[in-house]
């Protein structure tokens, strides 16, 4: 039997109600002490989920950090809103609803999330009965290995590891403490990763580098192994299918801190700092070398043995061809210091419509 449209919107409303029962409440007052917030307006509502401007309803929490925003908040249906401070909030009555004033409304909204969220899946606490665990691997206590996991020789796990099933783990692997990977992650032979790893789903690990050399009768294709390893240090986190090549020689590190976004390829031998930022699809060759703080948009483009200095920043879809110093902020392609890929961008605009008044305006030829 087919679902009419009036079904369809039902059971979705009806999943809605459930999701929200498995959210927490929590008060005004409360909330605004967890972000070191100032309450504009009743401090006992209780809110019980969380929403933007829009689509907010009764007993929401939503957040205004910028003033073009502000003037949502009369017809917003939410009973309370994180405001940046310094912006104005026209249409407040502080006898229905509350604003609470924080530095940052953005960051108090990822705390307010943390607060909210549902309890995350996890397996039961030991091994499940269709895990396959090679009899040399060590796992620490506390571990949660779920259903279809494998784990290969001499491999050590630590404590209060979450392997979420599906996980396969080579030989001869060093993880540390709870660690969290989730369905069909890949970490390939002599990979050694820190603690609070996040892996997030289809991310492979030290799978091999991308090395292929013409053979010396000019016809065949000759690949060349990759001997080496790859390092993730503390907190780092991987997004879903990004991959991750082990070194030709020693090892590709990514430094503690470090959050890579999905869908992104880390080249042999590269090296990342830490706490840098990756957004999705950027792709970095062999041997690059990002230090500290490095901030890449998407779809960003690296070169092989490139070095990008210290809290240096590179704007989506930018082609990287040349090194990049310390804190300066990179866009175009070829990426260029952002200001000159600017003025670039100008002329070339100017030339554009002055060729194209020259056309419209061009006198007809005489016959």
């Amino acid at each position: 039997m087919s679902s009419t449209p009036e079904q369809i919107d039902g059971s979705h409303a009806a999943d809605d109600q459930h999701a929200r029962r498995r959210c927490r409440s929590i008060t005004v007052s409360a909330i605004a002490a967890q972000t070191a917030g100032a309450v504009h307006g009743r401090e006992d509502l209780t809110l019980t989920g969380l929403n933007t401007l829009d689509d907010a309803s009764d007993g929401d929490l939503t957040f205004i950090g910028d003033p073009k925003h502000a003037v949502k908040w009369a017809d917003s249906k939410a009973a309370a809103a994180f405001v940046t401070e310094g912006i104005t909030v026209p249409g407040h009555d502080p006898t229905e609803r509350s604003l609470i004033v924080v530095p940052n409304a953005d960051l108090a909204m990822a705390t307010a999330l943390a607060l909210f969220a549902p309890p995350t899946p996890a397996p039961a606490v030991g091994v499940h009965a269709t895990a396959i665990i090679d009899p040399t691997a060590r796992i620490g206590p506390g571990a949660r290995i779920g259903p279809h996991v494998v784990v290969g020789e001499h491999t050590t796990i630590g404590d209060h590891v979450t392997l979420h099933p599906g996980v396969v783990i080579g030989d001869d692997v060093r993880m540390g403490n709870d660690c969290v990977l989730w369905p069909n992650v890949v970490v390939r032979e002599r990979s050694r990763i820190g603690d609070r790893v996040i892996l997030h789903v289809g991310s492979v690990i030290g799978c091999d580098g991308f090395g292929h050399r013409l053979a010396a009768d000019g016809q065949s294709i000759q690949p060349i192994p990759h001997v080496g390893w790859v390092e993730l240090h503390d907190d780092v986190e991987i997004g879903a299918n990004t991959t991750v090549d082990r070194g030709k020689f020693g090892p590709t590190v990514i430094g503690s801190q470090t959050k890579i976004d999905n869908l992104v390829q880390v080249g042999h031998n590269c090296r990342i700092g830490r706490g840098c930022l990756l957004a999705g699809q950027v792709g970095l060759a062999g041997s690059v070398t990002l230090g500290d703080g490095v901030i890449m948009g998407g779809n960003v483009g690296i070169r092989d043995h490139v070095t990008i200095g210290d809290r240096a920043q590179i704007a989506a879809k930018s082609g990287v061809m040349d090194n990049i110093p310390a804190s300066e902020v990179w866009s175009g392609y070829p990426a260029r210091p952002h200001g000159e890929t600017m003025r670039q961008e100008v002329v070339l605009r100017k030339m554009v419509a002055k060729r194209r008044d020259r056309t419209t305006h061009a006198p007809e030829s005489s016959t």
